[in-house]
């Protein structure tokens, strides 16, 4: 695959901002997308989840977008709160080496009013679910007329939620002149009609939807014994990082309060819980200081964690794209993974898709360590400050390092939010900063409160 620096389109301090972050050699559908979206095309692009279409639509919208005018030039419209933080965060951290560039996610579980001051005050790219924008559109706190490009993320999740009217009334708000990008991993009659609706003379990218079989290993085990046979699969193929699905929130609560029970260090990650409650959910599982999560499908799109190595269907979905989605989480980028899923011995024909789609495993054939605790050494300690105090990663480990004494080695990943900075740290050094900062040491000379997230 060609790299990055061969697109004569990408400015040079763009190409620094991408190998400082990681990213030389495009995907297929970054390497599709791009060029077309910089030519002004409305775009169909199919791909799965986890084949770089964040940077393909992304790293256009950066380079497009004029920061001397402080109006809303490009509206991504998502499914999620989740994947509206994420996108976010990939197009600020592209966004880097462009000064003054605002980039605002607009959705539920926020009050409605601070996001209509952040909207007063100006910004250039706005990241929002289809509810939340409609709410600002009725009470004219957004006004969308300056806006040059629209992108449908994961638009065939939007319509599987039912925003298909949505979307369109978003639309109709927004100026008949516009370039139309609409990103799906499958391309259903639904999503066919929503481009024809929207879209005018698109280029139409398909890049492989299916996983590819030598990336996730898929893998069903038959039992009448669900929870007993996932305690001999995680003892058995015991992976560093697991995610477990169930169908609803009931049945997520219990599973993890039964791993926990056993001394698993899990969260469970469901729609019921508030949007500061599913953020540092996705932190705590991401940094690793746990190392289970048990979710609902809010998690099953939009969930873009690196280094996951097992998926599990402790319940199968009985929509088989919901299974695509799902085992999508891990084996990303070039990583391989592990899919495995639960059925009963007697088959439902709602899910008889797993005996066509995986193979199937025998529970007698594992070699067990019954001892085996998906333990972290590592708990989440939480600050009282973040960006908007101006606190930056190496103001912590500054302090972290030279005023408190903790190793380098007893601190993992470090994210920080707009009022709170997260920190995976050893155990042994959690209660030592935790004592430091009740004795007043400060970050960046300023007093900050610290505790550690459950």
């Amino acid at each position: 695959m060609a790299a990055f620096h061969t697109l004569s389109s990408l400015p040079s301090e763009l190409l620094k901002t991408l190998d400082s972050l990681g990213f030389e050699q495009m995907t297929r559908i970054q390497s599709e997308s791009i060029p077309a979206i910089m030519e002004g095309k409305d775009l169909i692009a199919q791909s799965k989840t986890g084949s770089g279409k964040t940077l393909a639509f992304g790293i256009p919208t950066v380079i497009k977008t004029d920061t001397a005018k402080n109006t809303p030039q490009t509206l991504i419209i998502t499914p999620t709160r989740e994947l509206a933080e994420q996108i976010a965060t990939s197009l600020r951290q592209v966004a880097s080496y462009k000064p003054n560039l605002k980039i605002l996610t607009l959705y539920g579980g926020v009050p409605l009013r601070a996001q209509a001051e952040s909207l007063s005050k100006g910004a250039h790219i706005l990241i929002g679910t289809p509810g939340r924008l409609l709410d600002h559109l009725s009470k004219e706190t957004l006004v969308l007329d300056t806006i040059k490009r629209v992108i449908l993320d994961e638009a065939d999740r939007m319509l599987d939620m039912g925003f298909y009217d949505d979307i369109l009334k978003i639309t109709q708000s927004l100026p008949q002149k516009r370039q139309t990008l609409l990103f799906s991993a499958t391309y259903s009659p639904k999503i066919e009609a929503l481009a024809a609706t929207l879209l005018h003379d698109p280029k139409t990218i398909k890049v492989q939807t299916e996983h590819e079989a030598q990336k996730i290993t898929e893998i069903y085990y038959e039992t009448d014994e669900k929870f007993r046979t996932l305690k001999t699969l995680i003892g058995s193929y015991r992976p560093d990082s697991l995610l477990i699905f169930a169908n609803t929130k009931n049945d997520v609560i219990a599973l993890s309060d039964r791993l926990h029970q056993e001394g698993h260090s899990v969260i469970n990650l469901h729609g019921d819980l508030d949007q500061t409650e599913r953020h540092e959910a996705v932190i705590a599982f991401a940094n690793g200081s746990k190392r289970i999560m048990v979710a609902t499908d809010v998690a099953s799109r939009g969930l873009d964690i690196q280094g996951i190595d097992m998926v599990i269907n402790y319940d199968l979905p009985f929509d088989q794209e919901v299974y695509t989605h799902r085992i999508g989480r891990t084996g990303r980028a070039d990583a391989v993974g592990t899919a495995l899923s639960l059925t009963g011995s007697k088959i439902n024909p709602k899910t008889a898709y797993i005996r066509q789609r995986a193979q199937r495993g025998d529970p007698k054939a594992l070699r067990v360590d019954k001892h085996c605790t998906m333990q972290s050494e590592y708990d989440t300690l939480c600050l009282s400050g973040g960006k908007r105090d101006k606190l930056r990663k190496g103001d912590i480990l500054g302090t972290l390092c030279k005023e408190i004494g903790i190793a380098i080695g007893d601190i993992g990943k470090i994210d920080l939010t707009q009022n709170r900075s997260y920190i995976a740290l050893h155990h042994r050094a959690a209660d030592k900063v935790l004592k430091a900062l009740k004795n007043g040491v400060k970050i960046k000379k300023r007093k900050v409160k610290g505790w550690v997230l459950d």
